[in-house]
């Protein structure tokens, strides 16, 4: 079995995973990638369920990129990769995308339950086929749509029992989170488009998209949203003991 080149280094915080063999490299980074999804989406709704937290999703959303980029400025400053490769006036743009891929979803937290979002979820992959058609030129064969086709179907039929069970389609709700998926088929490609044409690392993305993202949150909760009032909601309430209560 195959190994990661001898200089390359695969790493998960502190560790080196560049030391497992490419099969038991990816079915740990899959493991890994899952666990931490599902402990994400549990986390977060976890959150929204909080009487008269769903008036400050847009607060929520700007403490998120707020952690993101110090956490991102923090490992590029571990890294010494400090120095930017894709231009700034496209980072505007994929910071634009990131504020409305996960701005819409948190915001359609409180308008679906969690079922329908995942079933509007998992269609993200036909938009994701179409924006890697239109934004990067690329060719799918007949296989990959069959298969994106039949996965999204059949993790649609999975979750409808329980939609069934606890329905909640509110028509707000449905767009916002189907903007959020036009926004996230868009990011993935352009990401990619920019990291492979500038040669840039994945922290480096990750840095500028998140810190430009929380300048435009910042922008519109200072002119538009209740700064003070989700500051004194988030204090009286508790929100992290509330959590680790129900953990």
């Amino acid at each position: 079995m195959s190994r990661p080149k001898e200089n390359e280094r695969v790493n998960f915080f502190c560790f080196n995973l560049a030391i497992l063999d490419r099969k038991s490299l990816f079915i740990a980074l899959t493991l890994i990638t899952l666990i931490f999804f599902l402990l994400y989406g549990y986390l977060l709704e976890l959150v929204f369920r909080l009487p008269g937290f769903e008036e400050f999703s847009w607060f929520f959303t700007l403490i998120q990129f707020s952690l993101y980029s110090v956490f991102a400025l923090g490992e590029s400053v571990l890294r010494n990769d400090m120095h930017r490769k894709i231009p700034f006036k496209n980072y505007l743009l994929l910071g634009f995308l990131t504020v409305a891929t996960m701005g819409l979803s948190n915001a359609s937290v409180p308008f679906l339950n969690y079922p329908t979002q995942v079933m509007f979820k998992c269609c993200k992959l036909i938009p994701v086929l179409i924006g890697g058609i239109v934004i990067q030129n690329k060719r799918f064969n007949k296989y990959d749509v069959s298969a994106s086709i039949a996965m999204s179907m059949g993790l649609i039929f999975f979750t409808l029992a329980d939609v069934k069970v606890r329905p909640n389609f509110n028509f707000y709700g449905v767009l916002l989170i189907s903007g959020a998926l036009c926004a996230d088929a868009a990011i993935g490609n352009v990401q990619e488009k920019q990291m492979k044409g500038h040669n840039a690392s994945n922290i480096e993305v990750v840095l500028y998209s998140y810190s430009i993202g929380f300048v435009y949150i910042l922008i519109g909760q200072i002119f538009f949203g209740n700064i003070i009032g989700a500051l004194k909601f988030w204090f009286q309430v508790k929100k992290l003991k509330f959590i680790f209560d129900q953990i």
